[in-house]
């Protein structure tokens, strides 16, 4: 049995580090008379279409017991915050929506809010606060949750906030960076991976045809989280053909579908480019590429024992006919 112990008390541990300097312990949240799970709601209120947010669906996203968002709701009612109604649609769901003041409060608890979060910020070097931004897009993508630093800031689910985007500067050393970290750590490669994978960056960004060749960056909460090529193949039987080149997925992005839009992706830009094959290569053990290939209709052509990066691997060449 896996002893978890270590890792509940390390959670635990920053757990109650975190809510020490956010101050959720205090009586009141940003120096306010609300409290971290009230100020949520005001945010929730606040953030609603024109005829304002559902009661239910509050108490469904924030997991809140019915009562006790009642008694939340009849204060900021009887504070003037919020008021209440009944949506257009269906005259049995509950409603409620902010008051000018309400408004007002919120605005205001937003702006200490944020400056909280800037005045923390404001004592770590600009490395640091890269670094902090990127660990807390870790933990949410790990735990699934929605992301959001101080009580009346919110962000967006990570499963709907993956975009693919061209690369800037500083993109490639990290695809290179990240490769060589992640097959080190994970398929045990040598340095000689990271040089190969340097290589073919190297070669692209140096040289490529930007109407027939590309290359994504896959984004989730600001931060990157995979990458795929598409370059020109040169063939023996002068078949027009892309080759798919350096797909990577973050480990906290897993399970999220990047992956297969990105391979999804590469294979629309090959058809558009007017190819009529694609093909990659892969090794064995890489199971859940190998599962995206296979059913975006990639079937294996070649496989043969190699020697490389350390390793007695067997390597494949996958194709995919473009029509």
């Amino acid at each position: 049995m896996v002893d978890l112990a270590p890792a509940v008390a390390a959670v635990r541990s920053f757990n109650r580090s975190y809510t020490k300097v956010i101050g959720v312990l205090d009586e009141g949240l940003l120096k306010s008379p609300y409290t971290l799970t009230e100020v949520r709601v005001l945010f929730e209120i606040a953030h609603a279409g024109p005829d304002g947010a559902s009661v239910a669906r509050i108490r469904e996203d924030l997991g809140l017991d019915a009562g006790y968002l009642s008694r939340i709701l009849a204060r900021f009612d009887g504070e003037g915050l919020a008021v209440k109604g009944r949506a257009p649609s269906d005259a049995r769901r509950g409603t409620v929506a902010l008051t000018e003041r309400g408004r007002a409060v919120f605005s205001g608890l937003d702006e200490r809010s944020s400056e909280q979060v800037a005045a923390w910020l404001s004592r770590l070097g600009a490395g640091d606060r890269g670094r902090l931004v990127e660990a807390m897009g870790q933990i949410g993508g790990l735990l699934d949750f929605e992301a959001g630093v101080g009580g009346a800031g919110a962000g967006t689910s990570s499963k709907n906030a993956v975009t693919l985007r061209p690369p800037r500067a500083g993109d490639y050393g990290w695809v290179v960076e990240r490769h060589g970290t992640l097959y080190a750590t994970e398929r045990a490669f040598d340095e000689t991976f990271e040089a190969d994978v340097a290589r073919i960056v190297a070669d692209y960004a140096s040289s490529h045809d930007p109407e027939r060749e590309a290359f994504w960056i896959a984004e989730a909460l600001g931060r990157r989280v995979g990458c795929v090529a598409c370059v020109r193949r040169p063939t023996e039987d002068g078949v027009d053909t892309a080759q798919l080149r350096i797909l990577l997925v973050e480990p906290t992005a897993r399970g999220l579908g990047v992956g297969r839009r990105l391979v999804e992706e590469c294979v629309e830009f090959a058809r558009k480019a007017g190819y009529r094959r694609m093909m990659l290569y892969t090794v064995d053990g890489l199971t859940a590429a190998h599962k995206i290939y296979h059913t975006l209709g990639f079937e294996i052509t070649h496989q043969a024992a190699v020697e490389m990066w350390g390793h007695h691997l067997v390597e494949q060449e996958w194709r995919l006919e473009l029509g």
